[in-house]
């Protein structure tokens, strides 16, 4: 069977896999999806738990929109296009919820704002965990300092815009994490990260995780504001499938539902050989693409292969769990050496270092060699090889394709 993979923007990779040993290549589910505007517009003009946007923005003095950076795919742009048929858009203020990302390039700003940059640039700020002025709200149960971006903090109407698909410790994105981690200081995201290294921070999983429960925290401390949102649900090809908005919880729940009938993907069985991909925008570097590693494990039997394909195009990202990952060619000893004290990254690490104690970690990407091999990952300079060298140490291994591995949960059919 010949596969084309996709590696980076534009770019393909083709692979050839024996029918033999071919188990299929699995995306999220195909879904019909309609006008994105008449969806987007629809699901304003009906909002959950609460009225109408109209409504809740009359009166409004510090209108604050908090949107996604340019790490993840979701179609801001088309959400402001509806919006701005039913309000001025240069009557509020637009937060970047970066979380502890950098800035975002220009092409970034192009893709969130779309056509509505120019007329709304100097609306725009971008939120930096290290330097942006964080309000102190309290702490979490669990002992989170919850330090939130001022303007978020001092707005009088909230607006969100953001996307629901599932999230590798988080359980899923969207509702909630727009607050922590996407405009918190650098303090609380290293705090409530630190959760993610318990064995119950999983993808799909809310009920008992702690980084969930640290996330309604954060919101729980500033529930006296108005917010509305706007949570969608994309399809595979990154298009509008369903649109939550209204009461954040509420759309939240919704939302959630809806990404589970996308991206829950049954398959036949598990795999020797797991290539499972991070797609762009989300290869932007090796932090990020950890996702698709993490995704893929679901798939993989003990004992097997995975290989990540990610272009990486921005070399690592987080420098910190890169030196954890290859402070001991044993993953074990990566895994005690975590465990002694904490800091932001070291989740991705410990999360990578579990999956290398009991599988074979291989990546293809553009970084360097040397550097994947001294973190315990073996690197190959094209899919085809990495395939060729399994089935020559397994021939009769069985071969899965997660082809947007950053969003795909692969669940083995009852």
């Amino acid at each position: 069977m010949m596969i084309d993979v996709k590696y980076g923007k534009d770019g393909v990779q083709r692979v050839d896999i024996p029918d033999a040993n071919y188990l299929g290549t699995f995306y999220p589910k195909d879904v019909v999806c309609g006008d994105p505007d008449e969806v987007i517009g629809e699901s304003i003009g009906s909002p959950i738990g609460c009225g109408s946007l109209e409504e809740f923005l009359e009166g409004g003095k510090d209108i604050v929109f908090i949107v996604n950076d340019g790490t993840r795919p979701t179609p801001t742009a088309k959400v402001l296009d509806a919006l701005s048929k039913r309000m001025d858009l240069r009557k509020a203020r637009y937060l970047i919820a970066t979380g502890t990302h950098r800035d975002m390039t220009q092409e970034e700003y192009d893709f969130v704002f779309g056509s509505h940059y120019a007329e709304l640039k100097d609306r725009i700020i971008c939120h930096d965990a290290k330097k942006s002025e964080c309000v102190n709200l309290g702490t979490s149960k669990n002992g989170t300092p919850m330090e939130v971006n001022k303007i978020a903090v001092d707005a009088d109407r909230l607006v969100i815009i953001t996307s629901v698909e599932p999230h590798y410790f988080a359980g899923y994105t969207g509702g909630r994490k727009s607050f922590l981690p996407g405009v918190a200081s650098f303090r609380t995201v290293e705090a409530n990260h630190r959760l993610a290294m318990s064995m119950e921070a999983q993808s799909l999983a809310l009920e008992g995780n702690p980084v969930h429960e640290d996330m309604m925290d954060a919101l729980a401390v500033v529930k006296g504001k108005k917010i509305f949102s706007i949570q969608m649900v994309l399809d595979r090809h990154q298009n509008i499938y369903k649109v939550a908005s209204g009461d954040l919880n509420a759309a939240f729940e919704r939302a959630v539902g809806w990404a589970n009938e996308v991206f829950s993907v049954a398959i036949p069985e598990k795999a020797d050989v797991v290539i499972s991909v991070a797609p762009y925008p989300m290869d932007v570097d090796l932090y990020q693409s950890q996702k698709a590693l993490d995704n893929g494990k679901w798939a993989l039997k003990e004992g097997g292969r995975i290989v990540m394909v990610s272009k990486c195009r921005e070399g690592i990202g987080n420098a910190t769990f890169l030196t954890q990952l290859s402070s001991s060619p044993d993953p074990r000893k990566v895994l005690e050496n975590l465990k002694a004290e904490y800091r932001l990254g070291y989740h991705k690490a410990a999360k990578m270092a579990e999956i290398a104690t009991w599988a074979v970690i291989c990546a293809v990407t553009d970084l360097d060699p040397e550097i994947l091999r001294k973190a315990n990952i073996t690197p190959y300079p094209t899919v085809a090889d990495a395939v060729a060298d399994a089935l020559a140490k397994n021939p009769s291994a069985k071969v899965i394709v997660l082809m947007d591995g950053s969003v795909t949960i692969p669940k083995v059919a009852e």
